[in-house]
């Protein structure tokens, strides 16, 4: 997580990258016509826009925001075959994670819609798109104070980042 979060403090996906799903390992696992052109053209761009979203939820005090956990409500930790998403391989799924942090004495979060891991829940997971209200063009939540449940519901459009547990 703390690629994703120098990336989102950054405002620049590039940071963020070395965390993101890789793209050797994307081309394994999706059952797609091209998967390097959909990483590069799709994954990595519609990422990038997430990145964006999130840093604007930062504002001014993005330079000095700081991240203090990731909720992750294990509870809901579940199994998704293979086949689903057009992929090879079956993997878990955890939804409606927040990334928490304090900016300016304030304590905020925004929520991940879903995180993946194919080593199992509590593992090396990545982090998918979030979504909600949020700048044109994004998919980002707005800062919401901890523990304030989003509904369950699976996301659209999955962005794949690396977490290590």
């Amino acid at each position: 997580m703390g690629a994703l979060w120098e990336g989102i403090r950054a405002g620049d996906v590039g940071p963020a990258l070395p965390g993101f799903f890789p793209e050797a390992a994307y081309a394994q696992v999706k059952a797609i016509a091209d998967p390097q052109s959909d990483y590069q053209h799709r994954l990595v761009s519609e990422y990038s826009l997430d990145i964006a979203a999130a840093h604007a939820l930062l504002g001014a005090g993005a330079g000095s925001a700081q991240l203090v956990t990731v909720d992750v409500p294990s509870p809901y930790v579940y199994w998704v075959p293979p086949g689903v998403s057009y992929n090879r391989v079956g993997y878990y799924e955890v939804p409606n994670s927040r990334l928490v942090y304090r900016e300016g004495g304030n304590l905020r979060s925004f929520g991940i819609a879903s995180m993946i891991s194919w080593r199992g829940p509590g593992t090396s997971s990545t982090w998918a798109r979030s979504r909600g209200r949020a700048p044109p063009g994004s998919s980002m939540t707005r800062p919401r104070a901890p523990g304030n449940p989003l509904p369950r519901r699976r996301a659209r459009g999955w962005r794949r980042m690396r977490h290590a547990a």
